[in-house]
């Protein structure tokens, strides 16, 4: 299957998985179990970014990661919008298990202004967009800066996404390949 186990002791992350409970755009948990997973090639770029945030005093928390493609057909579901979602037919970079959605912590522990919360699915999340304070554009301007020079290519609708580049090159994977589901019990 080739997918690894994120977690805080493991990859000196935060994790704040939205799917897993009720604070998502669903309004309902996505995910039985709170885990987060990541295909091999994307969990050593993920090691660079810590690193490189580390370096300057940042850490990183993960929003979500791999998603099963019975989860991407949950959101699609309930909000099948394609500038912000993979229609599942075609299938996410998250289901492949080479997304990341993220956003960058202070020494405290506390996100970085951003412009817009995780998953606002409006033109302020867009890389780019300026009508957003200089210092979430500054905040925004690091985040990308760290994740690219780790190897990662970014999704222009949403500062979070980051994700291999071809990632579409590795197959959809399903809640099956887990040795412990993430679905069970699950769903809006």
């Amino acid at each position: 299957m080739g997918l690894i186990q994120i977690t805080p002791d493991s990859h000196r992350i935060e994790l704040e998985l939205a799917y897993a409970g009720a604070d998502n755009f669903t309004g309902a948990p996505v995910y039985g179990r709170a885990a987060c997973y990541l295909h091999a090639e994307a969990e050593a770029l993920l090691q660079s970014a810590v690193e490189l945030a580390r370096r300057i005093g940042l850490g990183i928390r993960i929003y979500d990661a791999f998603r099963p493609s019975e989860a991407q057909w949950v959101l699609w579901a309930h909000t099948p919008d394609p500038e912000f979602l993979a229609d599942p037919r075609r299938g996410s970079p998250h289901s492949r298990g080479a997304a990341v959605d993220l956003t960058l912590i202070d020494g405290g522990g506390r996100p970085l202004p951003m412009g817009t919360g995780f998953d606002a699915f409006t033109p302020l999340s867009h890389h780019g967009n300026t009508d957003i304070s200089a210092e979430a554009q500054r905040n925004r301007a690091i985040l990308i800066g760290l994740m690219t020079t780790a190897g990662w290519d970014f999704y222009r609708n949403e500062w979070w996404h980051y994700q291999l580049f071809d990632a579409r090159r590795l197959p959809l994977l399903s809640d099956s390949v887990l040795d412990q589901p993430m679905m069970a019990e699950a769903g809006p």
